[in-house]
């Protein structure tokens, strides 16, 4: 990751515009991804959605069960990639942070992964004393899966995983630790490629499939009964989380206004240029130049700035982290699975590690996530598919305090090298950065 990461330092010092791509060549993302479609994922999901709520109560049973055969399809192949996608992108990802980066890299690293573990508990905690009084009376019973769907499907193929999750994640920490400890070589390699080959798989398939599968999933809930109280249930959430974004941002800029000895109101001011963009590309690759430019107006050293905010872009996800951690325990309400709170902390301090692996793709975090909320809080097909749909419904909000906490980050990586590369940092000597 050394040689990567360099280069995204130095592009994003050189030409901020170049910092977005060089950025998802460090974390081994395709840098064609940012281009993005007229018609993103975000209003094709909804429109999927309307449609097969109004669809839902019209469709007759044979049109509705050629969706209910595809979602069959869809949630099995799912259920066969989740495994792959674990080991394609957690092993290299291990095996990259790992690696002899300096004390810069790791000192960013830890306090992103602290960060993003924090927003999970602190989500987590307010979703255990407020939903459940938020969701009395909410239920939608057990979701139906694809394949059990009282909308019987015309045929089915099984497609068995080649290992289950647990496996894929234990063998993931062991490869990628693994890999720390050689030099470089084609393994190494090859898992990079494997990380290249589920991205491509993730962007062109996965994500243009997604919609139609939501429809499938929203057209049978319709049919089914189950589709008003999931709406209530959506809504009263979505609320809950950006309100709780506030106050994570809010916290957050109150430590870096510590660190920094300045006003944390003003400094989140700033960066309120990258907050909005984000806002409209839901990408945190895509938003690197302006996060940079506001970052540095808040008084971050150039080198600080074009060092962690590339980096964190890929690997701290807080934002993200608290939408699934609150989704996850919304669904277990509504659906009456038990609220395992050791699970759910298991499950938290999980998905931090995850979120650094996640790629830079629309849906990417979510369906990075999918594997543990399977594994740990024992999610089926149909739980991770409204985990998806909600997910996707508030992206933009998640990526924006994403790159928003990206500066606060920044921030506290100023107070901490402050006095040991004062003089590199005017010199402008990144290299020296790296080695702190």
């Amino acid at each position: 990751m050394n040689s990567n990461l360099d280069s995204a330092v130095d592009s994003a010092a050189e030409d901020p515009a170049a910092a977005r791509g060089a950025a998802d060549s460090a974390a081994g993302t395709p840098s064609a991804a940012p281009r993005r479609p007229r018609f993103g994922l975000l209003p094709r999901i909804l429109v999927a959605i309307v449609l097969a709520i109004l669809l839902g109560l019209v469709m007759p049973e044979s049109i509705a069960r050629v969706f209910t055969t595809f979602n069959g399809i869809f949630s099995g192949f799912l259920g066969f990639l989740i495994p792959l996608i674990i080991v394609g992108l957690v092993t290299p990802a291990i095996a990259e942070l790992g690696r002899g980066a300096g004390k810069m890299l790791a000192a960013t690293t830890g306090i992103a992964y602290l960060s993003t573990v924090l927003c999970g508990l602190f989500a987590l905690g307010i979703s255990l004393v407020l939903l459940p009084r938020m969701l009395d009376g909410a239920s939608i019973g057990t979701l139906e899966n694809p394949e059990d769907s009282a909308i019987a499907a015309y045929f089915d193929i099984e497609i068995p995983p080649v290992f289950d999750v647990m496996t894929a994640l234990v063998l993931s920490f062991c490869l990628g630790i693994g890999l720390t400890l050689v030099k470089k070589g084609a393994l190494q390699e090859s898992f990079e490629q494997l990380r290249t080959i589920i991205v491509r798989i993730i962007e062109a398939i996965i994500v243009p499939l997604l919609p139609l599968y939501i429809f499938g999933m929203f057209l049978g809930l319709t049919m089914n009964g189950q589709i008003w109280a999931v709406i209530g249930t959506f809504l009263a959430v979505i609320l809950l989380v950006f309100a709780m974004t506030v106050v994570v941002l809010l916290a957050q800029y109150g430590v870096a206004g510590l660190a920094m000895g300045r006003n944390p109101l003003r400094m989140l001011g700033r960066m309120l240029p990258a907050y909005m963009t984000a806002l409209g590309t839901s990408s945190s690759a895509a938003t690197i130049p302006v996060t940079v430019e506001c970052t540095k107006r808040n008084g971050i050293p150039d080198a600080i700035a074009d060092f962690v905010i590339p980096l964190c872009a890929t690997i701290h996800l807080a934002g993200s982290t608290l939408k699934i951690t609150t989704f996850a325990v919304a669904i277990m309400i509504v659906t009456g699975m038990e609220l395992n709170v050791p699970a759910l902390l298991g499950f938290v301090f999980m998905l931090g590690i995850v979120m650094i692996a996640a790629p830079g793709v629309p849906g990417g975090a979510i369906m990075a996530a999918a594997g543990v909320l399977s594994s740990i809080l024992g999610f089926d097909e149909a739980a991770v598919g409204l985990m998806i749909a909600a997910y996707i419904a508030i992206d933009s909000f998640g990526t924006a305090t994403n790159v928003t906490g990206d500066g606060a980050i920044a921030a506290v990586m100023t107070r901490l090298s402050k006095g040991r590369v004062e003089g590199d940092l005017a010199a402008g000597r990144h290299e020296q950065v790296h080695g702190v």
